[in-house]
């Protein structure tokens, strides 16, 4: 149709659709019956759907339920994991707690019933250092704020402290007991002393030896109840006084008796000429004296030196210039103090408890140098003169604080020797002046030849004993060099005095002290030279020294900077270039000396020393580093013999 025609379009259009609704409607009717069955059907499946509807309503609130059960179970196992967690934790500090609280039963029998026999200080020694450390571990300061007021922790405390005040209970009455019985089996030996013939020098080291069995034990000791300390030490140093009094009156005794020296009540000013004088120079009353000094003075520094380290006090055993100078002593007081030196100063009230002990220690001696003194004096006044000598070179060499009592001992002998020999003067110008009221006397007045006896005397003592006074004066200007002066000046006094001391008696005794002073400052010298370079070596073996104190061997290796390691690295270091190192050492005791004359037996009295400290440090090396390679004493004798 063409677009122009819109009625008739219209039109056509209309009988179309009327005849599509009739058509439909025809066709509706046909098919009423499925039209029901799709209604039924649609019914049915309304009803399903609200079933279904109703189920899943049931089904989301079970699931809802599930879930919230889900939850509970979750939240009541995480709580089971935390108590697990907290139970384990709880079991480990509990673990902790009980190692504290528990006494290993091998401690618990050594510190209530074991024997301190020697044998068994190893183990009293670990238990006294497990009990240290348990009280330590249970002082509040050390331990979780939470346990301190525990029941359980208070009731162990005062455990520990019950075990600790019974073990220092025992250990204090059995070294109570320890001291005088191994002073009394010294006592009761005969060998220990002097006897008619025969002069015995005191030897204490293997006493000294016994008693540092139980050093550790009186750190512990002191470490635990410190007030123990006095009675302890006062059973020691009552103990050992007997023993020291007994050695020196015995010893005095025997100098006293074996001296030939004549005995005279006759004045000096009186009499025939040659009265009143000693038989012989050597063996004059001076000689005895000086040999009672020369062998006491020392061992009563060293027992105290040894008292002050052995029992614990807080001081230093040496004075600050000794420990400057240790590298050249080599006496026991400094071996014995080495672990104090460094120190500058001492408590006071620490020195002042042990100043009561060494007057206790040593109080009574003074009695019997005192007689030996006042004897010499009634022999040959002249006397005096050497005794004050002697007894101030002594007096001056005593610096170490601990030795307090030797040196009020010194003072008190040297006021002695002064007040006898002042007295002397003032008897002997009586005895001149009294002649004044004879005025028959006739010839030769006795005084005259005296007195030039007296004026010789009086030379030979005072002018030698100035002229060594003042050299050490002169050697101490320059500290560096003081041994090299001293060696080489008394080098020369012997070179120029050994024909005339041949013949001249009081020359030949000067002669041997020059010759000892010769001696000490080579071997001080010497020593020096020898520590310079070869100072790691010795400083080790000193520490090996030291250690042996407190330790046996085989625990040294198991130390900070003592392991077979550190030895090789320290033997590596001392030995290496060793050719060089002795070239140096002859190079040093050539430098600064004028008498070159003395260096060859200079240089063979160093490599003889050095090879005896060698000797001693291959000793040492053998006990604790057993099987380690090292320079033996022949070979290093062949190095030095090469060069």
């Amino acid at each position: 149709m063409a677009i122009g025609e819109a009625e008739a379009f219209s039109e056509r259009m209309k009988r179309e659709l009327v005849a599509l609704e009739s058509a439909n409607v025809y066709a509706l009717i046909e098919t009423e019956s499925v039209v029901e069955e799709v209604l039924q059907g649609l019914e049915i499946a309304s009803v399903c759907v609200e079933d279904m509807d109703e189920w899943l309503g049931i089904f989301n609130i079970k699931l809802r339920h599930m879930r919230e059960d889900i939850q509970s179970i979750e939240w009541r196992n995480n709580r089971l994991e935390l108590q697990s967690d907290s139970n384990v934790a709880l079991i480990n500090e509990l673990d902790k707690l009980l190692e504290l609280l528990q006494i290993p039963p091998e401690y618990e029998a050594s510190l209530t019933g074991g024997s301190f026999d020697e044998g068994n200080m190893i183990k009293n020694i670990e238990a006294c250092d497990w009990l240290t450390l348990a009280i330590k571990n249970l002082e509040a300061s050390n331990l979780d704020p939470i346990y301190v007021k525990l029941r359980a922790v208070r009731e162990k405390r005062a455990e520990f402290v019950l075990l600790k005040c019974t073990f220092v209970r025992r250990a204090s009455e059995f070294l109570r007991n320890y001291f005088p019985s191994l002073i009394d089996s010294m006592l009761n030996d005969k060998a220990n002393f002097s006897q008619r013939g025969h002069l015995q020098r005191p030897d204490h080291a293997d006493m000294r030896n016994k008693c540092r069995t139980y050093a550790r034990l009186l750190q512990h000791i002191k470490s635990l109840d410190k007030s123990c300390m006095i009675p302890l030490r006062k059973a020691y140093c009552h103990s050992l006084n007997l023993l020291i009094r007994r050695e020196s009156r015995e010893f005095s005794n025997e100098l006293r008796n074996s001296s030939k020296a004549s005995k005279s009540s006759t004045p000096l000013f009186e009499g025939p000429a040659g009265a009143n004088q000693p038989a012989s120079i050597t063996d004059s009353p001076a000689d005895a004296y000086s040999k009672m000094i020369t062998v006491f003075i020392p061992l009563l520094v060293d027992e105290s030196s040894f008292l002050a380290h052995f029992m614990c006090f807080e001081v230093s055993t040496v004075s600050q210039s000794d420990a400057n100078a240790e590298a050249t002593s080599t006496s026991s007081v400094t071996l014995e103090a080495s672990s104090s030196i460094g120190k500058t100063s001492n408590n006071p009230a620490e020195l002042g408890l042990l100043n009561e002990c060494l007057k206790e220690l040593l109080d009574g001696i003074q009695e019997d140098f005192y007689a030996l003194v006042d004897w010499a004096f009634k022999l040959d006044p002249l006397s005096c003169i050497s005794m004050h000598g002697i007894t101030d070179r002594y007096l001056s060499g005593q610096k170490a604080e601990v030795s307090g009592y030797v040196q009020l001992l010194l003072d008190d002998l040297e006021t002695r020797i002064t007040i006898l020999f002042s007295r002397f003067v003032d008897d002997a110008c009586y005895q001149i002046e009294k002649y004044e009221r004879n005025v028959r006397q006739i010839g030769v007045v006795p005084y005259i030849p005296r007195f030039s006896q007296l004026a010789a005397r009086m030379e030979q003592y005072i002018k030698v004993t100035i002229m060594f006074v003042i050299l050490e004066k002169i050697a101490q200007v320059e500290p560096k060099y003081v041994d090299i002066v001293l060696l080489e000046n008394y080098a020369a006094f012997q070179h120029s005095l050994y024909d005339l001391a041949n013949v001249v008696p009081t020359l030949a005794k000067y002669y041997h002290q020059a010759s000892e002073a010769y001696e000490q400052a080579c071997s001080r010298h010497i020593n020096l030279v020898i520590y310079i370079h070869f100072e790691k070596l010795f400083q080790f073996a000193r520490r090996i020294e030291e250690l042996m104190y407190n330790m046996s061997p085989e625990e040294i290796p198991f130390q900070v900077g003592m392991s077979k390691v550190d030895f090789r690295k320290m033997l590596k270091s001392s030995l290496a270039g060793l050719d060089k190192t002795i070239n140096a050492m002859y190079r040093k005791l050539q430098k600064n000396m004028t008498a070159e004359e003395l260096l060859p037996s200079l240089w063979e009295k160093c490599k003889k020393e050095f090879l005896d400290k060698y000797a001693t440090f291959l000793k040492l090396i053998s006990k604790i580093y057993p099987d380690e390679k090292v320079t033996s004493v022949n070979e290093m004798r062949d190095i030095l013999a090469s060069l």
